[in-house]
């Protein structure tokens, strides 16, 4: 492989920014989901601080990571080449279109609030089981992003496959009526990055996460959180 320029990850971009308070959201979203302290440990990686496969390369000194309270930029703005949530029910096919969403991206053609807006428009709109930063914080900060457009860096991605990993399965198993009070599901999505830039650069990663998806009955789906590590 070429030596790569510092690239957006969206998988882990940020996975260890806020991870206390990423930990506690998510926790209460999937402690409300399945009442199972279990399966709450395992989905949040029992604090060991483990970073998801194709872990991106860190941002140049003097930049930060972007705010979780940032604000939502505004639907005028646009969201550029990201694409629109489809309309499934699955959740599954819906978490491995939401990860090829976060793997992918063109700064030639949009902007970073664009980028933003556009992952917005995956998330479900009840806040009370919704972390849109553990999804925000995926994005570098300004500085980054516009260095990265300076080498038009864009981003593709093949998703190998997506499922439920064994201790949700299990949890789901030992008490499947608790599901009903959120629908919220925990699954795992493997693929592959590709990355290219000015002159011919390029680059593939491995990527792994693992996101919380709602899926209500007779309702699409929508994004609820990421993980901060990936559960298996």
């Amino acid at each position: 492989m070429r030596n790569r320029l510092p690239s957006l990850s969206l998988s882990s971009y940020g996975a260890s920014w806020s991870v206390n308070r990423r930990i506690a959201i998510v926790t209460g979203a999937v402690a409300v989901l399945l009442a199972l302290a279990g399966i709450v440990a395992v989905v949040i990686g029992s604090g060991n601080g483990r970073q998801p496969a194709g872990t991106a390369a860190p941002a140049p000194a003097g930049s930060s990571p972007s705010s979780a309270e940032e604000a939502v930029p505004k639907p005028s703005s646009g969201s550029g080449s990201v694409p629109k949530p489809p309309q499934i029910a699955d959740p599954v096919a819906y978490a491995k279109a939401a990860a090829q969403m976060l793997w992918s991206y063109d700064t030639r053609a949009t902007s970073r609030d664009q980028q933003l807006a556009g992952m917005r428009a995956w998330m479900t709109t009840e806040t009370k089981y919704a972390d849109w930063a553990s999804v925000a914080d995926q994005v570098p900060d300004p500085v980054l992003w516009s260095r990265m457009a300076d080498q038009d860096q864009h981003a593709t991605a093949h998703i190998a496959e997506g499922h439920y990993p064994s201790a949700f399965k299990q949890a789901l198993a030992d008490d499947s009526s608790a599901i009903t009070e959120a629908y919220i599901y925990v699954v795992t999505v493997n693929g592959t990055q590709q990355i290219a830039w000015k002159k011919g650069g390029s680059g593939a990663e491995e990527r792994a996460v693992t996101l919380a998806v709602q899926c209500r009955p007779n309702h699409d789906c929508t994004l609820a959180a990421l993980a901060p590590s990936v559960t298996q």
